[in-house]
C-alpha cells in the first residue's frame, strides 16, 4: 500500500474518532447506535460505516467510551463532578461560583475562568481537593451570559476602536470593527452589545448601540446608570402612540358599571413633587357611628389591556425607576401622569376597597370592586401634617402647594383627624403582633435648575406619611386575605424569616454599641429588633445600624406561593394600591376582578413567571436607584474637598475601610495601602483592621475624621484620606 494511501486512511479514520466524540459530548447522557452516530455524522457509503463500526469497538475495549446496552455508545463520564452556577466575581479577578445544591461556593482562579463574566450562568468541575484546602474548580462552559451589553469607554484606533467598560469586574475589553462604531467618537461613552468571541482573539467582538455622551456630563452619567442595568430612558415611538390613542373620556355607560362614589369626600396624600397620584382616600360617617373608608386605586387594567404592546412595555419595565433627578415610568406620560393619576377635580375609574370601621379601627364590612370618584382636594405630606399637628383649617404659605395660603373645610380636617387616630391604634396593633418598624432615614437633595445638588436633606416619615402608609397595608392585606382563603391562584409579596446566621453577626456588630437582640424565638427576635431601631433613633450608628438591620433580613418578593410576609407580621399580604408604577398591581386587580366575576382559576404557573420577572426588575430598579444617589453624592463631594468630616466607619474589607459622613450620609473609601503610619492587616473577626506595629485597631461602628482625596464621577468611586480617631 503507497503511503499516500496508508495517510488518507489514517485521516479519515481521525475524523470518525473526532466525529464519534463530538455525537457523544453534546448529550453526555443518552447512548446511541452506530446507525444513528452514522446519520449525525453523514456517513451513508459502506466503507466509512465499516470503519465507524469498527472504531466503536476499538474505543469501547480501549475504555474510552461505554457500552451501557449492547450496539448502543455512550460518553465515559468524567472523574470530575460537574455542577450548574452562577458567577460571583471578585475585584481582585478570581471568582465564587454559586451552586445552589452546595453548601459552600466553588472557588475558581482567573485563568480558569474560560470567558465566563459576572453573573453568567456556568458549568463547572470540581478539582480534586487538596488537603485542609477550600473547594476549588474550573469552569468548562457558559450556559448563559447574565449581560449582553456593556457601557464603556471608547479607545479608537486607525481603523478600530476597543470599549473599556466601566464595570469593574469586566476582565476584558470588547473589540468593535469600524463598521459597527455608530459615528461613536473617541472618549465617547456608549453601550456596546456582545458579539462572537472567537478562540483565537484576546477580546471578544461588540457593537456598539447607543452613544451615550461625554463621560461625567449628567445626563451622560444618568443614561449610563440606566444603561448598565438594561433600563430604558425613554419609551419605544410605538408604544408612545398607541397610548396616545386610547379613549380616555370618562363615560356614564362605563360609571352604570361601577359603584359611583362621585360625592363622597375624597382627597390624595402624596409627596409635594408628585405627578402619578396612584392612591386616593375618601371618608364618610354612617348613621350607626361607624365610618366608611375608601381605598381608591387608579384602574390602570381598565386601560392597559392583555396582548397589546403597552401591556408588554409595561411587562417589560415591570416598575418605574425613581433617580435622584427624574422618574423613569412604568407608563407612558398619557396614562400615569394624566388619565389613571387621581387628579383634584377630575372623574377617574378606580379599583377600590371599602372598609367600614368603628371607633376603634375595627373592620365590621368590606367590600372590593371598580368604583368611579372625583377627589376633592390634593394634599402634600407636609400639608397634611401641618391639619394634623394643628387641628386648624389654614395651610399656611410656607408649605402650601398652591398659590399661597388657604382653607380646607372641617369635614377634610374632621377627615385628616379621625384617619390619623385610626391609622396610629392599627399601628400599634401591628407591631404588638410582631411587625418591624423599619423608619430608614433616606437621603434627598436640593437641586440647581442644572441639575447640581447644593445640599442634601433627609427625608422623615412623619404621621401623615404614616396614616398613608396604614391604610395603604390595609387595602393590601385584605385583598390577598379575600383570595387567599379561597385557595385560588393569586400574586403574593412574601418576606422569609431572617437568616440567623446573619443575626448572629448583627448581634456581634451591634454589641460594640451597647445593643444587642434576643434570638431565643420570633417574638423576641422581632421585639428586641424594635427596640433596637428605636433605641439608635438619633445616634452617630443610626444608618449603619438601620443598614445591617435590613441586610440581616430576607428580600421581599412576588410569589403564588405564599408564606406570609414576616417583617409586617401579615399572613396574606399583597401589592394593590400602586398600579401606575408596580406591575404585579396590575396583575392583582386583573384577578381580583376575575374572581369578582366568579371565573375559574387560571394556573399558577403563568402567574409564577410574571412575579420572578417583577421581583428581578425591582431589584434592578433598586440598584439602579442606588447608584444615582451614589453618583450625587460624589458631586456634592466634589465642592468639598478642603472640608474635614467626622464619619462612621460602616464597612471593613482587606483592602480598606468605608466611612460615612455623619451630617451627610455620604459613603467613601479609605484605602488600606493610603494610611501610612503602618502596615494594617484585617481583622475578619473584629470587624476591623489593625496595625502590625502600633496595634492601633479601626472598627466598624469607630467614629474617624476624614478629608476627599478623589473623585471619580465615571467609575463612581469616592476615596477619602484618613485624619484620625475621635478623641
Amino acid at each position: 500500500m503507497s503511503k499516500k494511501k496508508k495517510r488518507a486512511g489514517s485521516q479519515r479514520k481521525n475524523e470518525i474518532t473526532k466525529g464519534i466524540f463530538t455525537v457523544l459530548e453534546k448529550e453526555p447522557s443518552k447512548s446511541f447506535n452506530y446507525k444513528q452516530i452514522a446519520s449525525k455524522l453523514g456517513i451513508d457509503d459502506t466503507q466509512d460505516r465499516n470503519l465507524l463500526i469498527k472504531r466503536l469497538g476499538q474505543l469501547k475495549a480501549g475504555e474510552r467510551i461505554l457500552e451501557p446496552e449492547r450496539g448502543k455508545y455512550q460518553k465515559k463520564q468524567s472523574l470530575h463532578t460537574y455542577y450548574t452556577g452562577r458567577v460571583d466575581l471578585t475585584t481582585s479577578g478570581n471568582a465564587y461560583i454559586i451552586v445552589d445544591e452546595l453548601e459552600d461556593d466553588i472557588f475558581v482562579q482567573n485563568n480558569n475562568l474560560n470567558r465566563a463574566f459576572h453573573g453568567d450562568t456556568v458549568e463547572v468541575f470540581i478539582k480534586p481537593r487538596r488537603k485542609s484546602k477550600k473547594m476549588e474548580g474550573e469552569i468548562s462552559k457558559v450556559l448563559e451570559r447574565k449581560k449582553t451589553s456593556y457601557v464603556g469607554i471608547v479607545d479608537k484606533q486607525k481603523s478600530f476602536a476597543f470599549v473599556r467598560p466601566t464595570d469593574s469586574r469586566m476582565y476584558t475589553d470588547i473589540f468593535v470593527p469600524p463598521e459597527k462604531l455608530k459615528k461613536a467618537n473617541d472618549g465617547d461613552k456608549v453601550l456596546v452589545n456582545l458579539g462572537d468571541w472567537p478562540d483565537d482573539t484576546d477580546s471578544p467582538y461588540g457593537e456598539i448601540v447607543e452613544v451615550l455622551g461625554r463621560p461625567g456630563e449628567h445626563n451622560t452619567e444618568i443614561h449610563s446608570i440606566l444603561a448598565e442595568y438594561g433600563l430604558p430612558h425613554e419609551f419605544p415611538y410605538e408604544v408612545e402612540q398607541f397610548a396616545k390613542t386610547l379613549d380616555t373620556s370618562i363615560k356614564e355607560s362605563e360609571i352604570a358599571k361601577r359603584r359611583d362614589m362621585r360625592d363622597v369626600l375624597t382627597f390624595t396624600i402624596d409627596p409635594k413633587d408628585a405627578k402619578d397620584f396612584d392612591d386616593a382616600l375618601s371618608f364618610r360617617k354612617l348613621e350607626n357611628g361607624n365610618y366608611e373608608i375608601g381605598i381608591h386605586i387608579a384602574d390602570v387594567s381598565h386601560y392597559v389591556q392583555p396582548d397589546t404592546i403597552l401591556e408588554d412595555e409595561a411587562y417589560d419595565r415591570a416598575t418605574s425607576v425613581y433617580l435622584v433627578d427624574r422618574v423613569v415610568p412604568m407608563l407612558p406620560e398619557v396614562l400615569s401622569n394624566m388619565a389613571c393619576s387621581l387628579r383634584p377635580n377630575e372623574e377617574k375609574y378606580t379599583f377600590s376597597a371599602v372598609f367600614e370601621m368603628d371607633d376603634n379601627a375595627k373592620l365590621v364590612k368590606q367590600w372590593f370592586g371598580r368604583t368611579a370618584i372625583n377627589s376633592n382636594e390634593r394634599f402634600a405630606y407636609e400639608e397634611a401634617q401641618h391639619i394634623i399637628e394643628t387641628e386648624q383649617n389654614n395651610i399656611p404659605k410656607e408649605i402650601s402647594i398652591r398659590e399661597g395660603a388657604y382653607s380646607v373645610s372641617d369635614d377634610v380636617v374632621d377627615a385628616v383627624l379621625t384617619f390619623d387616630r385610626l391609622a396610629k391604634i392599627m399601628r400599634q396593633a401591628r407591631m404588638d403582633a410582631g411587625a418591624i418598624s423599619f423608619d430608614k432615614i433616606e437621603v434627598k437633595f436640593h437641586l440647581s435648575e442644572d441639575n447640581e445638588p447644593v445640599g442634601v436633606f433627609f427625608k422623615e416619615a412623619k404621621d401623615a406619611n404614616k396614616l398613608i402608609e396604614e391604610f395603604m397595608l390595609l387595602a393590601n392585606r385584605k385583598v390577598a386575605e379575600f383570595i387567599g382563603k379561597q385557595k385560588k391562584t393569586f400574586v403574593y409579596r412574601v418576606h422569609d424569616k431572617p437568616d440567623e446566621d446573619k443575626l448572629m453577626a448583627l448581634n456581634g456588630v451591634i454589641s460594640r454599641f451597647g445593643h444587642s437582640i434576643n434570638l431565643k424565638d420570633s417574638k423576641t427576635i422581632n421585639q428586641s429588633l424594635n427596640k433596637l431601631l428605636e433605641d439608635v433613633k438619633g445616634k452617630k450608628e443610626q444608618n449603619l445600624v438601620d443598614t445591617l438591620a435590613i441586610r440581616s433580613m430576607s428580600k421581599a418578593i412576588y410569589t403564588t406561593e405564599n408564606i406570609g410576609h414576616y417583617g409586617l407580621g401579615f399572613e396574606y399580604y399583597t401589592h394593590f394600591t400602586s398600579p401606575i408604577r408596580r406591575y404585579p398591581d396590575v396583575m392583582v386587580h386583573r384577578l381580583l376582578q376575575h374572581y369578582l366575576d366568579k371565573e375559574k382559576a387560571p394556573k399558577a404557573d403563568f402567574y409564577e413567571e410574571k412575579c420572578k420577572h417583577s421581583s428581578d426588575m425591582e431589584l434592578l430598579a433598586a440598584n439602579a436607584e442606588r447608584d444615582s444617589i451614589k453618583y450625587m453624592q460624589i458631586k456634592f463631594m466634589e465642592d468639598h474637598k478642603d472640608q474635614e468630616f467626622l464619619g462612621v466607619i460602616s464597612g471593613v474589607t482587606e483592602w480598606g475601610i468605608y466611612v460615612e459622613i455623619v451630617e451627610n450620609k455620604c459613603e467613601g473609601m479609605v484605602r488600606i495601602r493610603d494610611i501610612k503610619d503602618d502596615y494594617y492587616v484585617f481583622d475578619e473577626r473584629q470587624y476591623a483592621i489593625i496595625g502590625e506595629r502600633t496595634k492601633r485597631m479601626y472598627q466598624l461602628g469607630d467614629e474617624v475624621y476624614v478629608m476627599v482625596k478623589n473623585t471619580d464621577l465615571v467609575k463612581r468611586h469616592l476615596d477619602f484620606s484618613l485624619i484620625g480617631k475621635k478623641k
